[in-house]
């Protein structure tokens, strides 16, 4: 049987622990005692006038976050100066909000450290401050991360861990692990007792799981995606479903595709996990190879129509000379000997448009020739039939 008597000692202690928190916070102090002498007397004077204090306190915090954006660019941008990339330029950038939020924070903290204030007040006020405080740099550390992942993976020969297909992984993964860092610090600052939480987590998760099912099938639908590899980010991909895009981003929960209407859709990755995916970026390289089905009456000369068909391939802007533009005689149709013209373009989504060039410049150049495309055609024949006549029909 559990000892009752060792839970409850447990208990006090997590309590005064996340009482001890809780006072870490208030910052009882005197601000007054570490400002030089002849700071003193005008500090004195301006705790009796909250409303002049606050702005004059905010304006000094803008002034002073100001001042260290001007030093930091100026000392890091010598450094960023001897590399070739733009990392260290975009970093130093990103940097600068969060500088100038933490030094007008921090002013509103002593503003709130007067000793007249109320102490409830001194709590509420410190802890949100500090979370705002968290919340600037969390978002600066994400954008950061985010930076330094693109960067990776775009220089796959000098980072072998972080390819195109396992960036979004790899980002996922860092993004859940420091979300739950920062909750967790987020607790600790409004003396909210961990403790209580992780022992509950079990039932929390599968409560979750039930109710959240089709999230988590995205969420390891997605893992799979990026783990297997059918395709990646730039890829044209057409779905069993009918959807075919650019894939601009795979997410934890979806992934988006830019259509040709420049429409971007969004598909959720329990649907893409379990359709049949067609790549048509895949293979040893990009190009696409479109085949245009053309039909010539029959007693058509087809060495004529083979030298048009390839001389118009070779004319289009839109096909490739390596591999060159050929044409197959296919079947002997039911109105027409039925051919195939096969070329290679740059990029799967110039289809339509190659298509459409080529059209209008075979029926351009057949009527020139002379060259007939046939309709399908009916021949019916009537016969008739002598009957017997029927002695008893009048």
């Amino acid at each position: 049987m559990m000892d009752q008597s060792a839970e409850v000692p447990a208990a006090v202690e997590n309590q005064e622990s996340a009482r001890q928190a809780l006072e870490a916070l208030t910052l009882d102090v005197r601000i007054v005692d570490y400002l030089p002498e002849f700071m003193q007397p005008a500090w004195e004077f301006f705790q009796q006038y909250p409303v002049i204090l606050i702005p004059l306190m905010i304006l000094f915090g803008y002034l002073l976050g100001k001042a260290l954006q001007w030093l930091v660019t100026k000392s890091l941008q010598r450094l960023a100066e001897k590399t070739e990339t733009e990392f260290d330029d975009r970093l130093i950038h990103l940097l600068l909000a969060p500088i100038l939020q933490t030094a007008v924070t921090l002013s509103l903290i002593l503003v709130v450290l007067i000793p007249d204030a109320p102490t409830a007040f001194n709590q509420i006020a410190i802890r949100v401050l500090v979370s705002l405080l968290l919340f600037f740099w969390g978002r600066a550390w994400f954008r950061a991360s985010h930076m330094a992942l693109e960067v990776m993976g775009t220089h796959p020969d000098r980072f072998v861990a972080f390819q195109p297909r396992t960036v979004p992984l790899i980002e996922m993964g860092f993004k859940l692990f420091m979300l739950g860092v920062f909750a967790y610090l987020f607790m600790s600052i409004w003396g909210i007792d961990g403790t209580a939480w992780l022992a509950s987590a079990g039932v929390i998760g599968i409560a979750v799981g039930f109710a959240a099912k089709d999230t988590l099938a995205n969420l390891i639908s997605g893992v799979s995606i990026v783990a297997d590899a059918p395709y990646k980010i730039g890829d044209y991909i057409v779905l069993d479903t009918g959807e075919r895009g650019i894939v601009t981003n795979l997410g934890i929960r979806s992934t988006r595709l830019l259509t040709r209407d420049d429409v971007e859709v969004s598909i959720p990755n329990a649907v893409i996990g379990n359709a049949k995916i067609t790549n048509e970026s895949g293979g040893p390289w990009i190009k696409h190879r479109i085949r245009i089905p053309v039909g010539v009456a029959y007693g058509s000369n087809t060495e004529e129509v083979v030298a048009v068909l390839e001389q118009i391939a070779r004319d289009c802007p839109g096909i490739n000379h390596d591999p060159a533009p050929r044409v197959r005689m296919r079947a002997f149709g039911a109105s027409s000997l039925d051919f195939e013209l096969l070329g290679w373009i740059n990029h799967p989504e110039l289809r339509g448009r190659v298509k459409h060039d080529l059209l209008m410049e075979i029926d351009r150049r057949f009527r020139q020739e002379g060259i007939v495309i046939p309709f399908p055609q009916r021949d019916v024949h009537i016969r008739s039939d002598t009957l017997d006549e029927d002695p008893g029909q009048p």
